[in-house]
């Protein structure tokens, strides 16, 4: 991993997190549109702690194998641990950002909630991942749109400082906001054929929330506090005050949040 490009998620609980925010039905929703069948040699991109990686596994039976690559050391070694003891399941580490040039081809690829992350790269890591893919296999990406930014009804001055925030991410720290809405860009740019687009909900919160949820949206504002430090100072209170404010916010049933996923697959042809 870039010295110079930390991941904006790293912090000491974040392989929890991502353990926690990963819901198996979502996922295996999610493929069953994207086209993964038993058979297939398949690559999870960008795949943290494992997780996703042992469902995709248990869908690809029998027969079917697949590897896992993330750049995070510590969360390649946690995927180990917990989900490499069975036949055709690996973990290895790698860079996205960089050639893949020695794991493989590939039937099918997977990669969710990573373009996200490397908005400066997200281009030039879609030509990677093309080039691992067998002729005739699939790419599929998914990522959030519009990310973290469509409440209702927020308290005025967390209104206004929202979208400041946002913009400092994209940016300052390689974060973008707006991921989904590019992903049929990319693919159409390679070249890629037969590309199909679906859209649906990842966040559509209202009424009470479950603690897994509302964990995962205030560890956001906890990690990436330290990048608002001016914004936040302008905040009546600080950053305390605003992320109680939020937080009161978030945990109130009247609350409406939503985050639509935008979900893109194209064959290597």
């Amino acid at each position: 991993m870039r010295k110079t490009d930390a991941y904006l998620m790293e912090g000491k609980e974040e392989t929890f997190r991502l353990e926690v925010k990963t819901i198996p039905d979502e996922i295996r929703s999610q493929a069953l549109w994207c086209g993964i069948r038993p058979g297939l040699r398949v690559l999870d991109g960008g795949c943290g702690p494992g997780k996703t990686t042992a469902i995709l596994h248990e869908m690809i039976q029998p027969e079917g194998t697949i590897m896992g690559i993330d750049y995070s050391e510590e969360r390649i070694s946690h995927a180990r641990k917990r989900y490499g003891d069975k036949p055709g399941i690996d973990f290895s580490v790698c860079d996205l950002r960089e050639p893949l040039d020695n794991i493989g081809k590939f039937d099918f690829i997977w990669v969710r909630f990573v373009l996200e992350y490397n908005l400066a790269e997200s281009f030039d890591i879609v030509g990677h991942l093309k080039n691992a893919l067998k002729p005739g296999g699939v790419l599929c990406l998914l990522d959030l749109d519009y990310n973290c930014l469509s409440h209702y009804e927020l308290p005025p001055l967390i209104a206004e400082l929202l979208p400041r925030l946002m913009n400092r991410l994209q940016e300052k720290h390689n974060f973008d906001v707006y991921a989904g809405r590019k992903l049929y860009a990319y693919l159409y740019d390679h070249g890629f054929g037969d590309i199909q687009v679906n859209m649906t909900a990842h966040h559509l919160i209202y009424g009470s929330i479950r603690d897994a949820v509302a964990f995962n949206w205030m560890k956001k504002i906890e990690v990436n506090a330290n990048r608002f430090d001016d914004l936040l100072n302008g905040y009546p209170g600080g950053y305390q005050a605003f992320f109680s404010d939020f937080r009161n916010f978030f945990l109130d049933p009247r609350r409406f949040t939503y985050t639509p996923l935008i979900l893109c697959k194209g064959e290597n042809i």
